[in-house]
């Protein structure tokens, strides 16, 4: 990915994400700077304000996991921090202006306060009371192996870079004992760098002819020399095999689980909802309503068929 592309990219999350190393109060009510020490080693001073290691790892951690891979090399460090002083910067410039007196800033901020409070609630509550058990989800297995049904399956990870040259170095590291992993994590440019290289589980017609020509060729364990494809020069570690067949419940334990909460958690969502609605006291204006405006429903008459004639 060209470096504009990487500079926007940070720039426009980071332009939605908290401000790390601005002035103001703590939760408590005390005023930041002295009274309210910050963690970490000082990595930036933006006009007496401080950006440190620990507002660096803060707003790392709040990155999709797309863009993660891109702010792990030193350029997208840097892009990052450049970033976060630039807000920084504008955000003093905002508080010279009085903005964040405002009534429009204090309304939206009471607005994101109310938000953001109900769903934590709402999260937390949902969390605590929407589970699926084992048995829901051995039912569900018992009743619906043929859905597990799958052929020959190969897990693997791999180390994505975009030169032979590269490629090279890679393997040579590798051959002289590092972490494939660890490499996967430092020089992989795909989103399955987060994760070490690890591609899941897959089976035949799922990835490039190129690629799949060599995954379904190594031994578990195996590292495969260098792979070219449309995507870029690849270096492939296979992890796992399995044969075709009905998977066991054991594999598919989590698949299940996933397939099943969604609807757990919109169970317990409308069971909370009427139960929180049950002892209130509620009154909805109607005329109020309608005065709002917009468009009518629908009608929900049709027109009777028309007598048959004979």
């Amino acid at each position: 990915m060209k470096r504009k592309t990487v500079v926007a990219i940070l720039a426009a999350t980071l332009a939605i994400t908290p401000l790390a190393g601005c002035k103001g109060k703590t939760e408590s009510g005390a005023p930041s700077g002295e009274a309210a020490k910050k963690e970490g080693q000082v990595i930036a001073e933006v006009n007496g304000d401080t950006i440190t290691t620990s507002d660096f790892k803060h707003e790392l951690d709040n990155l999709p996991p797309y863009l993660k891979p891109m702010a792990d090399t030193p350029e997208g460090k840097k892009e990052l921090l450049d970033t976060m002083v630039v807000r920084e910067l504008i955000l003093q410039q905002a508080k010279k202006d009085g903005l964040d007196k405002s009534p429009e800033v204090a309304a939206k901020l009471e607005e994101l306060k109310k938000r953001v409070v109900v769903e934590a609630f709402l999260k937390k509550k949902v969390e605590e009371q929407a589970s699926v058990s084992d048995a829901e989800m051995k039912k569900f297995y018992d009743e619906n192996k043929d859905k597990f049904k799958t052929g020959a399956q190969v897990k693997a990870s791999h180390i994505l870079v975009k030169s032979e040259k590269e490629a090279q170095d890679v393997l040579k590291e590798l051959k002289g004992g590092a972490s494939f992993e660890e490499l996967a994590r430092k020089h992989s440019i795909d989103s399955a760098a987060a994760k070490g290289g690890d591609l899941g589980w897959f089976s035949k017609g799922s990835m490039v002819p190129e690629f799949e020509k060599v995954v379904f060729g190594l031994k578990e364990g195996e590292i495969s020399g260098i792979v070219k494809t449309k995507f870029g020069y690849h270096i492939i570690k296979l992890t796992g095999k399995r044969p075709a067949g009905i998977r066991s419940f054991d594999e598919v334990k989590e698949q299940i689980r996933a397939a099943l909460l969604p609807a757990k958690q919109q169970e317990v969502f409308q069971k909370l909802k009427d139960d929180i609605k049950k002892n209130a006291k509620i009154s909805i204006k109607e005329d109020v309503l309608k005065e709002l405006g917009g468009k009518a429903a629908p009608s929900q008459t049709t027109p009777a068929p028309a007598p048959e004639t004979k």
